[in-house]
């Protein structure tokens, strides 16, 4: 009896994919002017401000290994951010308070630390490239880009910035505020989130609309 032995083929292995600046330059060429991109930091926590970052980069001096925030360590963004803003044309960060987030809600509070990055920037753009599908109001043309900060190194550069102004903060807001575990979990939810919040209440920089935070000033 002849045997009989089956091959099996390997899967394919797909390149990871790297964000460039091909959408920049499109939208760039399409307005004639500057693009800058824009992303934004803290949307989802329980307690701090929103960030909000905001890049024009220089196609000659791109520092190497940019990426979105998220896919990077700690360390890695903090020496990034660093190149980020020596190479750049120009870059900004900007912030909107709790206190702006509760009166204004999270959308439009993004929208106003957007705002103030775009602001912020030494040299204005004629339009911003921003993460997502919502098109905020911005002091310049705006172009949305749905998983922007994984296919645009503007987008993604400025996602560093957003994301390690933001975590500075919360840092600082864990000496100011101590027992809520801010420095760890940067005011997202977190299991020593919710004891802390358990045992002393919301403090003066958590979001109090928050069904979370809501339903504890309501027991």
């Amino acid at each position: 009896m002849t045997g009989t032995t089956t091959a099996k083929t390997a899967a394919p292995r797909v390149a990871k994919a790297f964000p460039t600046l091909v959408l920049e330059t499109l939208l760039s060429q399409r307005v004639g002017g500057l693009v800058c991109g824009v992303d934004e930091a803290g949307r989802g926590p329980w307690a701090g401000p929103v960030s909000a970052g905001a890049v024009i980069l220089s196609a000659d001096d791109i520092p190497e290994g940019i990426n979105d925030s998220k896919a990077l360590t700690a360390g890695r963004r903090e020496v990034l951010a660093v190149e980020i803003k020596r190479c750049a044309v120009a870059w900004g960060v900007g912030f909107a308070s709790p206190e702006e987030i509760e009166d204004l809600n999270i959308l439009q509070a993004t929208g106003l630390a957007m705002c103030r990055a775009i602001e912020a920037m030494s040299v204005q753009p004629k339009a911003a490239l921003v993460d997502g599908n919502y098109r905020f109001k911005l002091p310049c043309d705006v172009e949305t880009a749905v998983g922007g900060d994984g296919l645009s190194l503007s987008i993604a550069a400025a996602s560093i910035l957003a994301k390690t102004a933001r975590d500075r903060i919360m840092i600082e807001m864990d000496a100011k505020y101590p027992g809520y575990g801010f420095a760890s979990h940067k005011g997202y939810n977190a299991p020593i989130h919710q004891a802390a919040l358990k045992a002393m209440g919301p403090c003066a920089i958590h979001r109090r609309s928050w069904s979370p935070i809501r339903a504890l000033l309501e027991t």
